[in-house]
């Protein structure tokens, strides 16, 4: 049985390309990674206005998509360490590699956080309706107050890091014109 679907492209990466699996989980990362930037920010605009209420009420759902979404990439990714495209060598190659493995780790850490919240918390967690943590009586003190102090700083960070990520990609595409978009977009 074949790696390649009828469109020529793989399902896994390759040292040419990222394959379609990476691809899908890329994108549908960052829709979502938006939305949730999208919602929190008419929050901080607006305050609680009926359309921002709807944004920021998909704020836990789709915090939960993501975070299965992001352990699914990084599972994907260290099966695939081997195939993909690779960085370049030296500095620059380090600080891709580098720059890489701090977006990762930023992205799992925030909705990690939230579900340790989620869990000492005095509301039960159902998240499309499911029961994952139930509701405590006494919350646990602790995984409110990292949380707090966690969660919403590291997702501005991370709204930072996708910034210069997309600025990296930028570079790339003028000053080196290496194809690394069209190698994560699809185009090639």
């Amino acid at each position: 049985m074949t790696d390649a679907p009828r469109s020529g492209l793989p399902l896994r990466d390759t040292p040419q390309v990222y394959g379609l699996v990476t691809r899908a989980l890329h994108w549908s990362i960052a829709a979502l990674i938006l939305w949730q930037f999208l919602g929190m920010g008419l929050k901080l605009i607006f305050g609680r206005q009926p359309v921002v209420s709807f944004f920021v009420g998909t704020h836990q759902p789709v915090g939960t998509v993501l975070f299965v979404l992001i352990a699914l990439r990084i599972f994907w990714a260290l099966a695939n360490r081997r195939n993909r495209p690779r960085h370049a060598g030296g500095p620059l190659g380090l600080a891709a590699r580098i720059g890489h493995v701090l977006l990762y780790a930023v992205m799992a850490i925030v909705p990690a956080v939230a579900l340790l919240r989620a869990w000492g918390g005095e509301r039960a967690f159902t998240p499309f309706g499911i029961p994952v943590f139930p509701a405590r009586e006494v919350p646990v003190a602790w995984t409110q107050s990292l949380a707090g102090a966690l969660h919403g700083e590291l997702a501005w960070l991370l709204g930072l890091m996708i910034l210069g990520h997309i600025a990296m990609v930028g570079l790339h595409e003028r000053m080196w014109r290496d194809g690394t978009l069209a190698r994560m977009a699809g185009w090639r």
